[in-house]
C-alpha cells in the first residue's frame, strides 16, 4: 500500500470550507463544479443540503456559492459580483499560484505555453486569468503544432494535477523549438501529485494488480494508473470504490497495489484493503517515500465569519 495517498492539503480545506459555510449557512448551500473530483464526496455533501451547479446561472440571485478548488477566471469573479452571490473561494493556494504566475507573465508581455487538459476546470480558470496571451498544450506530440509567437519571450505552466513525466516530457520538446523558454518561477505540479505518483512508482514493479482509488474525472487519479504501468506494473484499474473491483482481475496474481487519489476519503481505501483481505490478500505492508504536513488555512471571508460566530452577544 503507498503512502502518501489519499487527501491533499487543498482538498481537505475545500470539504472542510463546503461543510463550515453549510454549519454557518444552512442549506442550500450551492457549489459551482464539483468541489473536488470525488464522486462520493459529492454525494456526501449532496446528502447534507449542498447544490452542486455547473454553472452560475443555476444559483438564485443573492445566494451563497462556493468556488471549488480547482479555481476559476475572473469572468466568474465579476459575475458573481453582478449577480450579488455570497462567495465564498475554495480555490487550492497551489492553483491560485499559477494564477498569479500567469497574469505576472502576461503583463510582462510573454506568449504563455500551458501544459494541461482541455476542458478541465483548472485549465478553463486559468487560461481565463490572460485568454489572449495563453496557448494550450495538451501532451508532446502537439508541441510541433503549437503557433510560437517569434516577437515575444515566451514562459510555459501547467495544470496542477499532471504527470510529472510527461509535463517534463513536454517541456523538453517545447524548448527543442524554444530554447529561450522561461521556467515557472516555482514548481507547478503540486506536492502531492508528486509525492503520489513517486509513492506508486516505489511499489508498481513488484505489483501484479495495481488498484487506484479515485474517481474518473480526478486528473490526479487517471494519472496514477499510467504511472504505474509504466513503472512496472502488470495490470492497474481505477475504481471509485470497493463496489467496482472484479474477483478477475486477481486471478493468478500474488502481490496486489493499492493507492489512491488526492480526493480520495480514507475510509474508501479501508472499504477496499477489507475487499481484497476477504479474497487472501490480508498481509498489507505500507511503504511510505514521503511525510505530509502540509495544512492550508480556510478561506479569509469563512474565517472572518466563523470569528464573527464565535463572538459572544451582548
Amino acid at each position: 500500500m503507498a503512502a502518501p495517498r489519499g487527501y491533499c492539503a487543498g482538498v481537505d480545506r475545500a470539504v472542510i470550507t463546503v461543510e463550515k459555510t453549510l454549519a454557518l449557512h444552512g442549506a442550500p448551500v450551492y457549489v459551482r463544479k464539483q468541489i473536488v473530483h470525488n464522486k462520493h464526496v459529492v454525494e456526501t455533501l449532496e446528502a447534507k443540503g449542498v447544490v452542486f451547479v455547473e454553472e452560475l446561472s443555476e444559483v438564485p440571485d443573492g445566494a451563497i456559492v462556493v468556488f471549488s478548488a480547482h479555481g476559476v477566471s475572473p469572468a466568474v469573479h465579476a459575475e458573481a459580483k453582478e449577480r450579488n452571490l455570497k462567495t465564498v473561494d475554495a480555490t487550492c493556494p497551489l492553483v491560485t499560484k499559477v494564477h498569479q504566475e500567469a497574469k505576472r507573465f502576461a503583463a510582462d508581455g510573454y506568449q504563455i505555453l500551458l501544459i494541461g487538459h482541455a476542458g478541465h476546470e483548472e485549465v478553463e480558470g486559468t487560461m481565463g486569468e490572460a485568454p489572449e496571451n495563453m496557448t494550450l498544450v495538451q501532451s508532446p506530440d502537439e508541441v510541433d503544432s503549437v503557433s510560437i509567437d517569434p516577437n515575444r519571450p515566451v514562459a510555459w505552466l501547467s495544470q496542477t494535477t499532471l504527470s510529472v513525466d510527461e509535463t517534463l516530457a513536454t517541456v523538453d520538446k517545447l524548448r527543442e523549438r524554444q530554447p529561450d523558454l522561461i521556467d515557472p518561477p516555482s514548481d507547478d505540479i503540486c506536492y502531492a501529485t508528486q509525492n503520489r505518483q513517486v509513492a506508486v512508482k516505489k511499489i508498481a514493479p513488484e505489483c501484479d494488480v495495481l488498484i487506484v482509488v479515485g474517481s474518473g474525472n480526478s486528473s490526479n487519479s487517471v494519472r496514477l494508473v499510467e504511472v504505474g504501468l509504466e513503472a512496472g506494473a502488470k495490470s492497474s484499474y481505477r475504481v471509485d470504490g470497493a463496489h467496482e473491483l472484479k474477483d478477475e482481475w486477481f486471478e493468478g496474481a500474488t502481490t496486489v497495489g493499492l493507492t489512491s487519489g488526492a480526493s480520495v476519503p480514507e475510509n474508501l481505501v479501508q472499504d477496499t484493503l477489507a475487499w481484497l483481505a476477504e479474497r487472501g490478500y490480508a498481509d498489507v505492508t505500507e511503504v511510505t517515500t514521503a511525510e505530509e504536513r502540509l495544512t492550508f488555512a480556510l478561506p479569509p471571508e469563512l474565517r472572518r465569519e466563523l470569528k464573527a460566530a464565535a463572538q459572544p452577544v451582548g
